[in-house]
């Protein structure tokens, strides 16, 4: 991927000119929660290989971000793993005592977190006001100091804290997360 574009990294928001006013609110809410992040630019990423150069360039793993739902289409997950970690969904299922898990419809992505397929991210979690979603991580993801993830757009990536998302993100949101072991 010698050609694919990755921007400087930065700690500050970009310039709103030519952005998405989702992609803005995120930057928003991170300033009001007094978050800090470090933010790169860059191409269109939405395969975890696109990511492996914006990892390096981050000095972060980013991490796997699943919308899930059940059979019933009534009970919605956004599940966290490691970018690197293989997902079976039979292994979360079986966790949940949830029969049958699929992966949900991009018009529920766009429904409840204002997010599209290749740019789902926790931080999509702050337009679920009615908590629709419910947020699984990884154990594996709460061992490592840093997040990597979109800012509900999949052309810029973020390196946010684990612990300021865990306790001040979440915490402004309502959303409890729940931790599996994959």
């Amino acid at each position: 991927m010698s050609d694919f574009y990755i921007s400087d990294v930065y700690t500050t928001a970009p310039d709103p000119n030519g952005r998405l006013p989702k992609e803005m609110a995120v930057y928003d809410l991170l300033k009001k929660l007094n978050i800090p992040f470090e933010r790169v630019d860059h191409d269109h990423a939405d395969t975890m290989e696109a990511c492996e150069d914006i990892d390096k360039k981050l000095g972060v793993t980013m991490c796997k971000n699943l919308f899930l739902r059940n059979q019933q289409k009534t009970t919605f997950f956004l599940l966290l793993i490691p970018g690197n970690k293989k997902f079976l969904t039979k292994d979360l299922s079986k966790q949940l005592h949830i029969s049958r898990l699929s992966f949900a419809e991009p018009e529920y992505m766009e429904k409840y977190l204002n997010i599209t397929p290749g740019s789902v991210s926790v931080l999509g979690l702050m337009n679920d006001k009615d908590w629709y979603v419910e947020l699984l991580i990884d154990k594996d993801v709460l061992e490592s100091e840093y997040i990597g993830c979109h800012p509900c757009i999949n052309t810029s990536s973020l390196k946010i804290k684990t612990s300021d998302i865990m306790k001040k993100f979440l915490k402004h949101t309502g959303h409890h997360a729940t931790i599996v072991r994959l």
